[in-house]
């Protein structure tokens, strides 16, 4: 008893405990932060870069931004006024939004949500955006009650462009409220804003393709602008020095192999400008972090085209119409498409591009081929498989070979062997090879091909190693590895111009192919030698190269054999089967944005129609392959590409 009264007497009362400095737990999220010892430069930033949403989402956006080299950077953000649909008619242009991007592929108007815009883009500084959310809600309380519903919008269509129009004297009734906004704004945060003179409208789409117009212009009459719907005023922000660059998702995890490389996790958003894209190698983007604020080269077909507003922060939603609707003070990053949250089931559709959406499905047991189908040409183009120079980085030929010539393997999705080169092991800088995973996925290529029937007669392929070796793997899960044999046509490699430095890769003769056990045809004349290819060629001859190539293996092949198999490149698929369809080629940005998104093993498989020569490509579902199928260490789906 004694012990324990001399124990407590050790604890110190509470009236004489020394004061500490402690958190601020009642206050102003701002005060919070400041309380925990965050500069109120970077406090304010962490706010307005997560829409002030609360202290945790402010204190975890300055954690991950703790090595942001423009942490510091005093620029403001850029902030616009929009009006955004709700109820029944946000619904209608939902679908429209969908429906139009799955049967014309994505325009202009799918890079921002349906919205009317009621202002330019302004900056305004981080410590007087809050003062600017005020004077937005201001202004909608003094507006309420005094625009009735619903908007008159009137559709408008022309060759090139495709909207809803407001009614013009409604119009100038939105005009006057975006008006008085900038009139709040100015006054209770010193900014200038300048209200939007041109008439307004709700754009469904622009810069699309002439032939797409009529389809459109369906999907456009049949939204129902008498829809009861709500209209609310939102205001949004995005960082200004990326307002012109592409922005892209992270879909799988990568872990940087070099020090120039950025770490990717999925979910976050990468900004890429094209023209800081000199320095990256083929398969790889330079882009910075949306999540982080760091900069650095990512393998590409670990990311997927997103839309701009995906980025965008919300500042305040507010309603100006009689209905009643919830006012929102403030908003989080990504997602904000249509209803100020994350739709995944929407966001994933809106998401795929046409032919790059089809998981392949799960195997099943396919009905064999008919007899009416074997006696017509068929074209199967593919994808070569996970190369080396992309997962162990640029420089793995340093790393994996000694200072004579030697191989050393270190790591298992590193090939046991090599095959042996006549000239220098530098040579496998521009001609790598492909990857453990590389050989098993190609393998498992084959025997989805054989589980369908499907008997190659035919194998062509590029000169480049990993395009060899991927057609080897194809064949040996195909078990014909032995009984046919490869073509090496120089004609089917890639767009020379993604080749870096001043000379074609050095590529390994097929003697020596052949002499390293790879069932390469030694006999085989191409129809373009390595000597008519040349460096830096324009994107018309490289297009005129692959048509010229597939069609003289078409016929060259048309009365020995019914299917033929090319292994070569992304842009092969595209490249190979666009004119053999009967189509025109896209120009060199659309072919670029479709060809980056091929995935290693991409597979298109196209038929004749008829006796008439053309090919169409066939559906998905006659070429089953195994839903697990993996493309790549780190969990990264396969996918079959459908031009």
């Amino acid at each position: 008893m004694a012990a324990q009264e001399e124990l407590y007497a050790k604890v110190t009362p509470r009236r004489q405990r020394q004061t500490r400095p402690s958190t601020v737990k009642h206050g102003t999220t701002l005060d919070v932060l400041l309380s925990m010892g965050f500069p109120k430069t970077r406090a304010l930033k962490a706010l307005v870069s997560t829409g002030g949403k609360n202290v945790q989402a402010a204190c975890d956006w300055l954690f991950s931004h703790v090595d942001d080299p423009f942490l510091d950077d005093p620029l403001p953000r850029e902030y616009v006024l929009y009006l955004r649909p709700s109820g029944q008619l946000l619904q209608q242009l939902s679908t429209f939004w969908q429906q139009s991007r799955l049967s014309c592929g994505k325009n202009k108007a799918h890079n921002i949500f349906p919205h009317i815009t009621l202002c330019q883009f302004f900056m305004c500084a981080d410590g007087k955006v809050e003062a600017l959310s005020d004077a937005l809600q201001t202004t909608v309380a003094k507006w309420k009650g005094r625009i009735s519903a619903p908007l008159p919008l009137e559709l408008y269509t022309s060759s090139t462009f495709i909207g809803l129009f407001v009614e013009e004297q409604v119009a100038d009734v939105l005009k006057v409220f975006a008006a008085d906004f900038a009139t709040e704004a100015a006054a209770k945060a010193d900014v200038h804003v300048e209200p939007h003179k041109k008439q307004l409208h709700v754009t469904l789409a622009y810069h699309f393709q002439a032939s797409h117009l009529p389809i459109l212009e369906k999907l456009a009459k049949s939204v129902d602008v008498s829809s009861g719907c709500d209209w609310l005023a939102v205001l949004f922000s995005r960082d200004i020095r990326f307002a012109n660059h592409e922005t892209l998702q992270v879909m799988y995890p990568y872990v940087p192999q070099n020090d120039d490389e950025l770490e990717l996790v999925p979910g976050d958003f990468i900004f890429m400008s094209p023209v800081e894209q000199s320095s990256a190698s083929e398969g790889w983007v330079y882009g910075t972090s949306l999540g982080t604020g760091l900069s650095g080269l990512l393998p590409e077909n670990y990311v997927n085209r997103a839309d701009e507003s995906d980025t965008w922060v919300v500042h305040g939603s507010h309603s100006i119409l009689n209905c009643a609707s919830p006012s929102i003070s403030g908003g989080t990053v990504g997602g904000l498409l249509f209803d100020g949250k994350l739709n995944d089931s929407l966001l994933d559709s809106l998401m795929d591009t046409p032919g790059l959406t089809g998981l392949c499905p799960p195997m099943q047991v396919s009905r064999p081929i008919c007899q009416s189908s074997l006696s017509k040409m068929r074209l199967f183009v593919c994808r070569h498989g996970e190369r080396m120079d992309v997962v162990f980085g640029k420089h793995w030929v340093t790393q994996c070979f000694d200072s004579k010539g030697r191989y050393i393997r270190s790591n298992l999705n590193m090939p046991s062997s090599l095959p042996a080169r006549s000239g220098s092991h530098r040579d496998y800088d521009k001609d790598c090879p492909i990857t453990v995973f590389g050989s098993t996925q190609a393998r498992l290529v084959g025997e989805a091909l054989l589980e369908s029937h499907a008997m190659i007669d035919f194998v062509y392929c590029s000169p480049s190693l990993r395009c060899v070796q991927t057609a080897q793997h194809i064949l040996q899960g195909l078990q014909q590895e032995g009984k046919t044999k490869i073509r090496v046509e120089p004609g089917l490699f890639e767009w020379t111009k993604w080749v870096s430095g001043t000379c074609l890769p050095v590529w390994i003769p097929p003697a020596e192919l052949a002499a390293a056990n790879l069932s390469v045809d030694t006999t085989y004349r191409p129809h373009i030698p390595i000597s008519k290819l040349a460096v830096s060629e324009s994107y018309d001859t490289y297009i005129s190269r692959s048509f010229q190539v597939t069609r003289e293996i078409l016929t060259e092949c048309k009365n020995l054999g019914n299917t033929v198999l090319i292994v070569a490149h992304a842009s092969s698929l595209e490249a190979c089967t666009r004119q053999i369809q009967g189509l025109t080629p896209q120009n060199s940005k659309d072919f670029v944005q479709v060809v980056r998104k091929i995935p290693y093993l991409g597979f298109c498989a196209c038929e004749e129609m008829g006796e008439t020569g053309v090919m169409k490509i066939k559906n998905k579902q006659n070429w089953p392959m195994d839903r697990a199928l993996r493309y790549s260490s780190r969990n990264a789906l396969m996918r079959i590409w459908h031009c």
